[in-house]
């Protein structure tokens, strides 16, 4: 059954599709998978939203923009509420938002590990890179462009890339 609450949700939900990451402009906050959910009851709008990681600077940025997109669509009261558990999850991306980033120029994150292995921990794992597809790239730092993503080279093409860190 179709209710005016479950409509104003899609609505809600399709304002949301427009809300931009500033770190990374070309994914929305809903590819990143970081809205785990929205309520509205009598007090208003709630959206809930898990930082991608603790202490992650775009989260101020990132909860004013869904606050001006929603106020723009005519919605008064909002609040947005951030909630740290469980852990945000490369798991929660869109394929639409990896398919985005690769085309961006930043590799997205390889599936998680399935069979923990000490071995694996020492080594740093196979990127592909985003302009030619080459698995030959090595970490130039731990650290890129933001703290959630990593510096690599590839080593056919030559070109630096971000890597967007699983976690």
């Amino acid at each position: 059954m179709v209710t005016a609450h479950s409509i104003e949700e899609k609505k809600i939900w399709s304002v949301l599709e427009t809300v931009t990451d500033p770190e990374v402009p070309v994914l929305t906050v809903t590819d990143l998978g970081i809205i785990r959910n929205v309520k509205i009851n009598a007090e208003g709008i709630e959206v809930i939203i898990t930082p991608t990681y603790t202490g992650c600077p775009a989260m101020d940025m990132i909860a004013m923009n869904i606050r001006l997109a929603l106020v723009e669509q005519g919605y008064k009261k909002i609040k947005i509420t951030s909630v740290l558990s469980p852990a945000w999850t490369t798991d929660w991306m869109s394929e639409e938002g990896k398919r985005k980033l690769k085309e961006y120029g930043i590799a997205p994150p390889n599936p998680k590990q399935q069979v923990c292995n000490d071995k694996l921990f020492a080594e740093a794992e196979a990127v592909q890179c985003p302009h030619c597809n080459s698995h030959h790239t090595h970490r130039i730092s731990e650290f890129g462009s933001t703290a959630c993503k990593a510096l690599y080279q590839c080593d056919d093409c030559k070109e630096p890339f971000d890597y967007f860190k699983c976690h």
